[in-house]
C-alpha cells in the first residue's frame, strides 16, 4: 500500500484507511455483540468505531510530536468506556470487556497506519476481525478440551524453550557424535511433529472417518495408528475391511512425508538425494490406498476412531524417555557397527532398526554420521523405512486376527508398496 503515496497525498490515504478499517471492526463488532447482549446494551453502533477512528486520526496529526491531544482524547474515551461498562454491570449484569478493548484498539489505528508498514496494520486488523468472529469457536474448543491440555502445551514449551537450549553440546563418549543437546534436539522435532498431528486428530478431525483418521495418525506414529484400526476392524463387516486396508496405507504414506520433513530440518544434502524416491513411495502408498478404497462396497459411512483409543499423548515423559534412550542406542550401534563391520554391517543394521521405532535411528544417521556419505545414509534410511513397512504389516495381521477378512486387503495392499519400494531400491542401488 506504501506505492500508493507516489500517486496520493498521504494525509488522504491514512484518513481513508483509518475510516475503511475502523468501519470494519465496527460491523463486525456489532453483528457479535447483538447476538450476544441485545441492542439495550450495545456500546454505540458501527458508525461509532468508525468516528472513533477518525477522532484518533484527527487528534494524533494535531499533535504529531507530543501526542498530548492523543493521549487526552484516549483518556477522555476510557473514561467514557468505563461509564458505560459500570452501567452494563450495575443494569443489566452484562461483564464482558471485549467491546472496550476493541473501542480503543480502534482509537490506536490512526497511529499505527501513519507509522507502521502496511503489512503490521494489516495484520493488527486481520487479528482483530478473526478474534471478534471465532468467540464461540474458541468457547466450543475450550469445551473440548481435556483437563490436562494446557499442562501438555507447557510440556512441549518446557522441553523445546527451556531444557533444550541449556544442554551442553559437547560429547558424551569420546569419539562418538553423541550429546545431550543433539538428543534432546532429535526428541523436541519428533515431538513437536506428534504433538501437532495429535491436534489435528483431536480438535480439527475428531469427527473424522476412518480414511482422514489414517492420515493425520500417520503422521504421529504409522505403527500406532496402524495397531490401532487392525484392532477396530475386528468389529468391522468384510465390506469394511478395504477401507480399513486403505486406512492403514494412507499412514504409510504420510510416514513418508513425516521422514521428508525431519531430514530436511537435518540434513539438506540427504534430502536432495532422497526426496524423489520418498515422494515416489508416498504417492505409491496412497495410489494403492485408494484403488482399495474403490473396492470398497458402497454402504454406511465407517465412522471415526473411538477416541479412547486414539487420544495418546504424544508428550508423556516416558515417551520421550524412551525416545532419547532408543536414539543413545542406535548412536552407539552405528559408530560401532562403522568400526568394526563397515557400511556392509550399517546396511544391516538399517534392516534390523526396522522391527523397532527407526524415527531414532535414522535421526542418528542424519545427525552423527558425518564420516559416512550422502548416498550411504539416503540408502539406509529407505532400506530401514521399508523394513518398518514390513513389520507394520505382520503388526496389522496380528491385531486383525486370525479369521479377519482384512487379512487378504492387508497382504495385498502391503505386498504392492513393499514390492514397488524394493524396486526404487534397487532403482537407487545401480543409478
Amino acid at each position: 500500500m506504501e506505492q500508493l503515496y507516489d500517486y496520493l497525498p498521504r494525509e488522504l490515504v491514512t484518513f481513508i484507511l483509518v475510516t475503511v478499517f475502523s468501519l470494519l471492526i465496527g460491523l463486525s463488532q456489532r453483528k457479535i455483540s447483538l447476538k450476544r447482549e441485545g441492542e439495550t446494551t450495545l456500546f454505540g453502533t458501527d458508525r461509532t468505531f468508525t468516528f472513533i477512528g477518525i477522532l484518533g486520526y484527527l487528534l494524533y496529526i494535531l499533535d504529531p510530536l507530543e501526542y498530548r491531544l492523543f493521549m487526552g482524547g484516549g483518556a477522555i474515551l476510557g473514561l467514557l468506556l468505563g461509564l458505560n461498562y459500570y452501567v452494563k454491570q450495575a443494569q443489566f449484569h452484562v461483564f464482558g470487556v471485549t467491546t472496550i478493548i476493541i473501542a480503543l484498539i480502534t482509537y490506536c489505528i490512526a497511529p499505527i497506519v501513519a507509522t507502521q508498514p502496511s503489512w503490521f496494520y494489516v495484520m493488527v486488523i486481520v487479528t482483530v476481525l478473526l478474534f471478534t468472529e471465532l468467540k464461540h469457536t474458541f468457547t466450543e474448543l475450550a469445551q473440548r478440551m481435556k483437563n490436562d491440555e494446557m499442562i501438555t502445551l507447557a510440556k512441549f514449551l518446557a522441553i523445546s524453550g527451556i531444557i533444550l537450549p541449556m544442554l551442553p553440546n559437547e560429547n558424551l563418549i569420546p569419539g562418538i557424535n553423541l550429546t545431550p543437546y543433539s538428543i534432546w534436539l532429535a526428541t523436541v522435532v519428533v515431538s513437536g511433529i506428534s504433538y501437532l498431528s495429535y491436534l489435528l486428530r483431536r480438535y480439527v478431525f475428531r469427527e473424522s472417518g476412518i480414511l482422514v483418521s489414517g492420515i493425520v495418525g500417520g503422521l504421529y506414529s504409522s505403527t500406532a495408528t496402524i495397531s490401532v484400526l487392525a484392532r477396530k476392524s475386528r468389529k468391522a463387516s468384510a465390506q469394511e475391511a478395504p477401507e480399513y486396508a486403505a486406512a492403514m496405507l494412507l499412514a504409510v504414506s504420510m510416514m513418508f512425508l513425516r521422514f521428508l520433513i525431519l531430514i530436511g530440518i537435518f540434513s539438506a544434502e540427504t534430502l536432495s538425494a532422497i526426496y524423489p524416491y520418498l515422494l515416489v513411495m508416498s504417492v505409491v502408498s496412497a495410489g494403492v490406498a485408494w484403488f482399495l478404497h474403490s473396492k470398497r462396497k458402497r454402504m454406511d459411512n465407517v465412522g471415526p476412531i473411538d477416541e479412547e483409543e486414539d487420544s495418546s499423548n504424544p508428550l508423556e515423559f516416558k515417551v520421550a524417555l524412551i525416545f532419547a534412550m532408543l536414539f543413545v542406542v542406535f548412536t552407539i550401534l552405528t559408530h560401532y557397527t562403522l568400526v568394526y563391520a563397515g557400511t556392509g554391517g550399517l546396511n544391516l543394521l538399517s534392516f534390523v532398526s526396522g522391527f523397532s521405532d527407526i524415527t531414532p535411528f535414522i535421526l542418528n544417521l542424519l545427525q552423527g554420521t558425518n564420516n559416512v556419505a550422502v548416498l550411504v545414509i539416503a540408502a539406509c534410511s529407505m532400506q530401514a523405512i521399508v523394513s518398518n513397512i514390513a513389520v507394520n504389516m505382520c503388526y496389522a495381521l496380528f491385531f486383525a486376527g486370525g479369521k479377519s477378512p482384512l487379512r487378504p486387503w492387508i497382504l495385498g495392499g502391503f505386498g504392492c508398496v513393499i514390492v514397488i519400494n524394493i524396486c526404487l531400491l534397487l532403482f537407487f542401488y545401480f543409478l
